[in-house]
């Protein structure tokens, strides 16, 4: 992966990958508030032409850094989050239960979010 950027764009919900100008990938992501503060991320997607590069990785290990520079959990939908952090326990700690459980109810109330 070779000059690869990611950028928080916590306003869209969005951790992006850039290469140069154009974003090769993405997961998008929303704040869960109660019961506790977790980021949630729901969809991770690379661009066709840039997988097998290491980028979805890369945003998800961002996603878990960033989490833990706001001392908040990752509390993953994405299929692809789940099997990176099994992957990685040492740098993805498992979410509660309960986090997961509300996370999917949050992602119910708000079907045109994602």
């Amino acid at each position: 992966m070779s000059d690869i950027e990611i950028r928080d764009d916590r306003a869209a919900g969005r951790l992006e990958a850039l290469d140069g100008d154009e974003v090769v990938g993405h997961i998008e992501y929303f704040v869960l508030e109660a019961p506790a503060r977790a980021l949630v991320p729901v969809h991770t997607i690379v661009e066709p032409a840039h997988e097998g590069k290491g980028i979805a990785g890369s945003l998800a290990r961002e996603l878990y850094t960033i989490a833990a520079r706001e001392g908040v959990v990752v509390a993953p939908l994405c299929p692809y989050v789940v099997k990176w952090a099994a992957r990685h326990p040492e740098e993805a700690p498992v979410a509660a239960p309960e986090l997961l459980d509300a996370a999917v109810e949050w992602l119910k109330a708000h079907p045109g979010r994602f």
